[in-house]
């Protein structure tokens, strides 16, 4: 039907009801529903990636990593359910097909059990009109219906110039040396949007943290009502594009440099199917725990730049050390990378693996009962290094390195031969062997201040002996 075969009266409710509410841009292809949106950030929060969960709501992965990059990794709608109050997406499905089956306003009440005033007012405000008549269809009147509910704020900071400025000395202000003058730190680069930029320099600022200053700005303005704002409202303004009020390259001043929020769900979820419940900690023998057999291993790796890597073996009962060269693998640096083909930087599981079973071999049998790994990757070929050595492995629960104590501190005493921000590859076999022997050398005071070296030396000595039991 064309406008003008409209009655004149029903052309001026039209008028009317495009008078309630400003114009709208034209939607194209309206975005998804809210419903949809809201069931996406859902599954972030439960802790899934963003493809998963735009594949579980039927969008495509762009158009949810777009949704999540632009809410700073925020949901930026409300997650409760709206009441019954409000038309649902279903509902007007069910009105565009009724209307297409040209019944009556008071027949597709009856079917939703709505009020007929409802259906018709949805019919008119929300029907869409660009063909020059009014037609109506469920994608679009969602899209209408959700512009008009829309009730924009200004952001605090954004309003409140005073409260602004405090909030951007604070984590944005100049460092200052005791005479008062500034120091200007390094010279950075400009910031490209990056989520936490790694091995570069970042401008040195005050860099109070939000909750610093939401907690301060009480003590420095106790009677002023105005001046004060949450610490979550100051992360919204950094995170979320279109707030308008904190520029967003300040997120370079926060003390993780993160320009995306975390779910926390996510950062408790890594990918750790290697570990199953035969190999966690609490099955560990108890003859490990108190040190007193030998024979038990702690291990984990030392990172440096570029990829490299040494791995640490400290035996838990001497103290012994063994490191474990990682070198690199035939290709690295001349073959570019291939997503999940073997890892090319020295300890990837296939390196890894065979790297620890020419260094445990080399042991008695009696000597290499357990070992104690953390929950890293680089293990995940633990079943087929038992089989090979005969060394059972067990994984330390996730974010505990006081359950592998010995390891974590050899690995600090370590530092000092191989500084963190360095290429770890350079280094030989023979120049680990030197640092472990030197190492091994250096009296304990757990060991009465005997050295590593020497205990481990007694203990192979009783293994040698013949007659004496061993509980290997």
């Amino acid at each position: 039907m064309k406008t003008s075969d409209v009655p004149e009266g029903a052309r001026r409710q039209w008028r009317a009801d495009r008078a309630l509410r400003p114009a709208m841009r034209s939607p194209g292809r309206p975005d998804p529903s809210r419903v949809v949106q809201r069931q996406f950030w859902r599954l972030i929060a439960t802790g899934v990636t963003t493809a998963e969960a735009s594949l579980a709501v039927g969008v495509s992965w762009p158009v949810g990593a777009r949704w999540f990059r632009h809410a700073g990794g925020m949901p930026p709608i409300s997650l409760a359910e709206p009441s019954g109050r409000y038309l649902t997406f279903e509902e007007r499905e069910e009105i565009a097909i009724l209307r297409a089956m040209s019944k009556g306003v008071r027949e597709i009440a009856r079917a939703l059990g709505r009020d007929p005033g409802t259906i018709s007012r949805e019919l008119r405000r929300n029907a869409a009109t660009r063909s020059g008549k009014q037609e109506y269809r469920a994608t679009v009147a969602q899209w209408k219906a959700q512009q008009a509910a829309k009730r924009p704020k200004i952001a605090k900071l954004l309003g409140n110039e005073r409260l602004r400025e405090y909030v951007q000395e604070r984590l944005s202000g100049n460092v200052h040396r005791p005479d008062g003058t500034v120091a200007p730190g390094p010279r950075t680069p400009p910031w490209k949007g990056l989520n936490k930029p790694h091995r570069q320099d970042r401008r040195w600022a005050t860099a109070w943290s939000p909750e610093q200053i939401s907690h301060r700005l009480k003590a420095d303005f106790p009677e002023d009502e105005s001046m004060r704002i949450s610490h979550e409202a100051i992360y919204q303004s950094l995170f979320i594009e279109g707030r308008g009020a904190l520029k967003r390259e300040l997120v370079a001043c926060l003390r993780t440099g993160r320009a995306l929020r975390e779910p926390r769900s996510r950062s408790r979820n890594k990918p750790q199917g290697h570990v199953t419940a035969d190999v966690v900690l609490s099955e560990r023998p108890a003859e490990a725990a108190d040190r007193a057999v030998p024979g038990h291993w702690e291990g984990d790796l030392i990172i440096g730049t570029g990829r490299s890597a040494i791995g640490t073996l400290v035996e838990r009962s001497s103290r012994s050390t063994l490191l474990v060269h990682l070198p690199r693998m035939e290709g690295w640096g001349e073959v570019p990378p291939v997503k999940n083909s073997p890892a090319l930087g020295g300890y990837g599981a296939v390196a890894m693996n065979a790297a620890l079973t020419v260094s445990m071999t080399k042991l008695p049998e009696q000597l290499r009962k357990t070992l104690t790994w953390d929950r890293g990757k680089e293990l995940s070929g633990h079943a087929q290094f038992a089989l090979e050595t005969g060394t059972k492995v067990f994984f330390a629960d996730p974010h505990s390195p006081w359950q592998r104590p010995t390891n974590e501190n050899t690995n600090g005493l370590l530092r000092q031969y191989f500084p963190k921000g360095t290429d770890l590859s350079r280094w030989s076999a023979e120049d680990l062997e030197a640092v472990a022997l030197a190492i091994n050398n250096r009296p304990r005071k757990i060991l009465g201040w005997k050295t590593p070296a020497e205990v481990f030396e007694e203990q192979l000595r009783s293994l040698l002996q013949p007659g004496v039991a061993t509980t290997g």
